[in-house]
């Protein structure tokens, strides 16, 4: 009964299509354009993501170029660690916290979120292979900038227990807020690719680690005395950036989130064009100023503009004119400049300067953003920023004191002095330098 009336209702469906061969040809030409959208934003999102994944390496190698060169092989071990960590995490925990039943609410479903199988049609305009990976390397990129913050002191297990629970819950809570549909998105906060929602959460962790770890030994004296530590390779740091730089055109183009027709297509180029621009505005203002103040460049602070630049414009790439982009950077770029000797001054030690580059220029990033986009309010904007900052100071102030008292955040005075290459990972980055041989 059943066949029969399969083959009736075929026939009666493929009677009615002959008989109105426009309407065949609408419906056919319009699933095509469909499938074809699917398959272009998927590509995005794929693209986007590996970029991303490799700003991992961009973090790596920058974080091991401004650390000392007894601390490297301990930062090349936490990056590839974090990433690790983040990625599981987020596949058992996150995606399903930030995206699952958010309804304009503050937290997704603790329950996995159920994967279609191979073979499976998926809903919607792209696959949710794809977006799982976009947004994971995002939550990777937030653990990151933590690692350089509190780098040369902090105990490995202790921080990749910190990264569990960050890139676990923290990041994903934070991110259903905006782009999960929670609270802050129905209120119409606007964050294009997370100036706040990955930047400054991931500096606020980052700030809250510092002043509860404490200082360097030796860094800060007597009187506002500030010791130098210079990093061990700055050509390292220097490709660091360019493959952070390069891997920001997927962060900010692959946040446009469709590729599938002229509009999207032509509105990616822009952000390219934006996200470049930035971070060029950002390296001269900082080249400049640091000529204007001190009669001499310091290429560190020249790598921090160009980030710094990057951070300032993600929160809206895409609606600036190419003249706002570059003064966007520039004042990313300034704050750097003037954040990090106030840093000095207050005794945080921020190894790498991820807390003016991703905090600072991250909120500067989000509260510029009404002078470009019409749907952008300041008072809103200045909601979300705050909103962010109290959830990440006060969860992340919570698991860095937990830790403190329990297993212990930092190393020993004896650890920090002989480096943690030798004292935790136990392999050094140089053995022949260190050892005296050549």
């Amino acid at each position: 009964m059943r066949t029969e009336s399969k083959i009736i209702g075929l026939g009666l469906i493929a009677a009615f299509t002959a008989a109105t061969p426009a309407f065949s040809q609408e419906l056919t030409l319009e699933s095509l354009k469909a499938e074809n959208a699917f398959v272009f934003n998927t590509l995005l999102f794929l693209i986007g993501g590996f970029l991303v994944m490799f700003m991992a390496a961009g973090f790596a190698m920058l974080e091991a170029g401004l650390v000392r060169s007894k601390n490297t092989s301990m930062q090349c071990l936490k990056n590839i660690s974090l990433y690790s960590v983040a990625g599981i995490m987020y596949w058992a925990l996150g995606y399903s916290l930030m995206y699952t039943g958010v309804e304009g609410g503050f937290i997704g479903s603790f329950m996995p979120y159920v994967w279609p199988a191979a073979g499976e049609i998926n809903p919607g305009d792209y696959s949710v292979g794809s977006d799982w990976f976009f947004q994971m390397v995002f939550a990777a990129a937030t653990a990151s900038i933590v690692s350089g913050t509190v780098a040369e002191r902090i105990k490995l297990w202790p921080f990749l227990l910190f990264t569990v629970i960050l890139t676990g819950m923290i990041y994903p809570i934070a991110g259903s807020w905006k782009w999960g549909g929670g609270w802050l998105d129905t209120m119409g906060f606007q964050d294009f690719a997370g100036s706040t929602l990955v930047h400054s959460v991931g500096g606020w962790a980052a700030l809250t680690g510092a002043i509860i770890l404490g200082a360097r030994k030796g860094r800060f004296g007597p009187g506002g005395q500030v010791t130098p530590m210079p990093g061990s390779n700055i050509p390292l740091a220097t490709l660091g950036t360019f493959i952070l730089w390069l891997g920001w055109f997927g962060f900010n183009g692959g946040s446009q989130l469709a590729l599938g027709d002229n509009i999207n297509a032509s509105d990616i180029s822009r952000i390219f064009i934006n996200t470049n621009l930035s971070a060029a505005g950002g390296v001269i203002a900082v080249i400049v100023l640091l000529q204007l103040i001190y009669k001499k460049v310091d290429v560190t602070m020249a790598l921090n503009g160009a980030l710094a630049g990057l951070v300032s414009i993600t929160a809206e790439p895409l609606m600036p004119s190419p003249l706002y982009a570059i003064l966007i950077g520039a004042v990313g770029g300034t704050i750097v400049v003037f954040a990090v000797p106030m840093l000095d001054k207050l005794k945080i030690d921020d190894v790498v300067g991820a807390i003016p580059v991703h905090l600072l220029a991250g909120i500067w990033g989000t509260m510029i953003v009404p002078l470009t986009n019409p749907d952008a309010s300041i008072i809103i904007q200045a909601t979300g920023v705050g909103a962010y900052a109290a959830f990440t100071i006060i969860a992340s102030t919570i698991i860095w004191y937990a830790m403190k008292v329990t297993i212990g955040i930092r190393v020993s005075e004896e650890d920090e002095y002989l480096g943690l290459d030798k004292a935790e990972v136990g392999v050094e980055a140089y053995p022949e330098f260190a050892s005296g041989r050549v």
